[in-house]
């Protein structure tokens, strides 16, 4: 059944929206609502947001406990900051490959508001003031017109939550349609591992040979793609296997017929997963 997600500076309320929902939804719907969050991973957030690899861990694993929980009869709300696009574009992909439908709460406040909620918090509930203003410098704030931030619904700090205009996106609107990135094909090409592997290897080599002569801000063309990778930084090589891998480990699960896309579809992916 349907995922919330919730997303906001820290400190913006969204645990306490959540909580909201799951009771309105549970009274409303007797279905089981189950909320996930950093909480339930009994991490200390300080540590996490301050070292990018255990946050893209933090993030892993919240992806895949909101998988497991995504079923046919219960309701899942990720309690989480959900503040990069390419994350919740993740989050979509996962609910279009599921067939169901997903709607996004932004709590939205001031930096100045939720600093102030987050002083009001017991010391060991707090973030530190400088992984505070980092964490709200790096916030990218949903937009509508994205199909992954939509049905966006804003929340003020002083509004009352919309249960029925949330209701209806989740219950009165159809799945999206899986398409040709997320939809379980069987494989048509013996080669297509073979092509998977060396395509996506090519990419990789395209752009860190094109990075010694480029600055951030450059498009960088790959072999076979029509699209180019936005280079926002600079980016080693460990990082763009690891890319590879999760990308490659995605393709098998769901291989498309067409070889001719795997470059493009590469491309969207990095595009994505490096902003």
């Amino acid at each position: 059944m349907p995922l919330i997600v919730m997303c906001g500076y820290p400190c913006s309320g969204k645990t306490t929206r959540a909580e909201e929902l799951k009771g309105y939804f549970e009274e409303s719907s007797q279905r089981k609502v189950h909320i996930v969050g950093d909480k339930g991973l009994d991490v200390e957030k300080n540590s996490v947001y301050a070292d990018s690899q255990k946050e893209k861990n933090v993030r892993a694993s919240l992806k895949a406990e909101v998988e497991r929980k995504v079923t046919k009869d219960d309701i899942v709300i990720l309690d989480s900051l959900n503040y990069i696009k390419g994350y919740r574009y993740e989050l979509f992909c996962l609910i279009k490959h599921t067939q169901t439908p997903h709607c996004l709460v932004y709590c939205l406040t001031s930096d100045e508001q939720s600093s102030l909620w987050n002083a009001s918090r017991e010391a060991a509930e707090q973030y530190d003031q400088e992984i505070f203003d980092a964490l709200v410098q790096r916030f990218e704030a949903p937009d509508s017109r994205n199909r992954w931030d939509s049905p966006l619904f804003t929340i003020l700090k002083d509004d009352t939550l919309p249960f029925e205009a949330i209701s209806d996106a989740l219950f009165k609107r159809k799945a999206p349609p899986p398409n040709q990135s997320t939809q379980s094909q069987p494989l048509s090409s013996v080669n297509f591992l073979y092509e998977l592997d060396k395509i996506t290897q090519d990419v990789l080599m395209a752009i860190f040979n094109t990075q010694k002569t480029s600055v951030p801000g450059d498009l960088i063309p790959v072999p076979g793609a029509t699209e180019k990778v936005e280079l926002t930084r600079s980016i080693n090589m460990a990082e763009l296997r690891k890319l590879r891998r999760q990308f490659i480990s995605y393709a098998k699960m769901h291989p498309t017929e067409n070889t001719g896309q795997i470059a493009n579809m590469f491309v969207q992916y990095l595009n994505k997963s490096l902003h």
